[in-house]
């Protein structure tokens, strides 16, 4: 096991992000939504939550492209009860995992990655991470141009 910060890429390609609009600000309605897609059997992967607003929140997570009707159907349920609600969609993405032991303790590893993304050009929709990965979801067409940048970034042997 290396120490780098930065030693795989992993991809994970037709990723489909849904957006939930104006959500109220109720963890019991949040958890009947999550709970609803998981009965679907859908797996959603990454996860991003804004600060309430007004009593309301902006939910986004990605899931495989091919749940993306099975996703919606569910979540047009949810619509009958919070007028407001908007699910909006983007289906053309791919998941750049980003992973090093090494970025555990080592500050701006991220910063460093979204500068090399930046200077390409390339727009990230999305970003989770944990203590030793960083994901970005971005658009299929930028997959092999962001790969290429942080290989010579970071100075990854092609595999």
């Amino acid at each position: 096991m290396t120490n780098r910060p930065v030693s795989n890429i992993n991809v994970t390609y037709n990723v489909a992000l849904v957006t939930i609009d104006k959500l109220p600000n109720d963890t019991r309605l949040i958890s009947e939504i999550f709970n609803t897609i998981a009965k679907q059997n859908i797996n959603i992967d990454m996860i991003s939550q804004a600060p309430p607003f007004r009593g309301s929140v902006n939910i986004s997570f990605s899931i495989p492209s091919a749940e993306l009707v099975n996703a919606l159907s569910a979540l047009n349920e949810f619509k009958k009860n919070a007028k407001d609600l908007r699910v909006e969609v983007d289906a053309d993405n791919t998941k750049l995992q980003v992973y090093g032991e090494g970025m555990r303790n080592l500050p701006g590893v991220a910063a460093r990655l979204f500068t090399v993304l930046a200077g390409e050009g390339i727009e990230i929709k999305l970003v989770t991470t944990s203590e030793v990965d960083i994901s970005y979801l971005i658009y299929e067409k930028d997959v092999d141009k962001a790969i290429n940048a942080i290989k010579k970034e970071y100075g990854l042997q092609d595999s």
